[in-house]
């Protein structure tokens, strides 16, 4: 297949104005100017951009899709009362058919990162999926994508009768798990070098953190206030963890200190109101001052909390915010892909990388633009 005669957005080199994107099969062979087309390419297959904008598949790097919204029922979120399921799986509860994941394709959304709520401290495991299929198994990216990990109001507020009620109870809590993980992975390892058949018994809340406190799983922090940012990021830096903040809805008051301690932001939802104290500090300048602190940030819609066609719309209010616009672009694609652990597969029209790619009739950040072809490994799926 080729698209030709477009504005191609590498997202990792320069954006060519007038260009094409060869693909074969499911990948991306050759992008370039339309002059250097190559002679033998085979027209027959061909996407005509007509001028309009070629870009890498947005990838929303937090969200539920598929474990609730349209009438799903929200026991498929949080576990709630249980305080730390760790050993819980998003794609045992992802519902391919919902009807949400046809409006991501219509918009341009390839892949998305979704996972459990945030009502328990430790919640369970994110999934990364692309956004087409009917058996979730074969839509997998990467499983498990991330641990999710909550502070701050919401697992005080579901866990108050029974605790954690305080703030300082949920990371206790969190503190006690991975603690618990730790020496059960010490003692598994100990027992397979003696090569012994037992070991511990099997703990599958605490198996299910190994991969995390030994930095192979990032952690995901629900937090939005910035004492709770710093607290995620005082507990990874205590267990080792490869930390990500995902709102981070306070973290222009404590920018040049995730960027001193290198940790990145998948910032949002913004497009919202203060409908919780936590909320107080939000401002759609958030994502900007992060990204010009040096913070390496994507942009989530948070689905259902901000409706998953509208991530291209909320990267244009973070542009519009003060945001530059290829930071902008580049936090729904490549630097989401980097955050979400695939930017050697996803985010950019680079050649090898999978051809997810969106064709919009203007720019994305124009409000009257739209996705006229989608396509996911290299087959129109609009």
């Amino acid at each position: 297949m080729l698209i030709v005669n477009g504005t191609i957005h590498t997202m990792e080199s320069s954006t060519i104005p007038d260009g094409f994107v060869l693909i074969k099969g499911s990948r991306i062979a050759q992008t370039g100017p339309m002059d250097s087309l190559p002679d033998d390419a085979d027209l027959t297959d061909l996407i005509d951009a007509q001028g309009g904008h070629v870009l890498p598949g947005f990838l929303d790097a937090h969200c539920h899709l598929g474990l609730y919204g349209c009438a799903a029922p929200e026991d498929d979120l949080n576990e709630s009362p249980v305080p730390c399921t760790p050993h819980l799986h998003a794609l045992d509860g992802v519902d391919p058919f919902n009807p949400y994941f046809a409006e991501a394709r219509r918009a341009g959304v390839t892949c998305v990162l979704t996972g459990p709520g945030s009502a328990d401290p430790i919640a369970g495991q994110s999934v990364l999926l692309k956004t087409t299929g009917t058996i979730v198994d074969q839509m997998v990216v990467r499983s498990p994508a991330a641990m999710k990990f909550a502070l701050g109001e919401n697992p005080k507020n579901i866990h108050k009768e029974h605790g954690p009620a305080t703030r300082m109870a949920t990371a206790a809590v969190i503190r006690e798990k991975l603690a618990q993980a730790l020496d059960y992975d010490l003692r598994c390892a100990q027992a397979q070098a003696d090569d012994q058949t037992g070991g511990p018994d099997l703990d599958v809340r605490l198996d299910a953190l190994r991969p995390v406190v030994t930095g192979r799983l990032p952690a995901h922090f629900h937090a939005h206030r910035a004492d709770d940012i710093v607290t995620a990021v005082r507990l990874s830096k205590e267990f080792g963890l490869d930390c990500t903040i995902v709102h981070g809805t306070e973290g222009h008051l404590v920018a040049d200190f995730l960027a001193k301690e290198g940790i990145p932001v998948i910032t949002g939802p913004f497009l919202t109101d203060r409908s919780k104290p936590e909320l107080r500090h939000l401002t759609l300048e958030n994502t900007a001052i992060l990204a010009r602190a040096g913070v390496q940030v994507a942009i989530c819609t948070d689905h259902p909390e901000t409706p998953i066609a509208l991530l291209p719309f909320c990267a244009a209010m973070a542009a519009r915010a003060g945001m530059d616009e290829e930071e902008a672009l580049a936090a729904i694609t490549i630097n989401a892909a980097c955050i979400a652990g695939v930017g050697d597969r996803l985010g950019s029209l680079s050649p090898g990388k999978d051809a997810d790619i969106v064709v919009m009739d203007a720019h994305p950040f124009h409000w009257r633009s739209r996705a006229v072809h989608v396509l996911i490994d290299g087959q129109e799926v609009i």
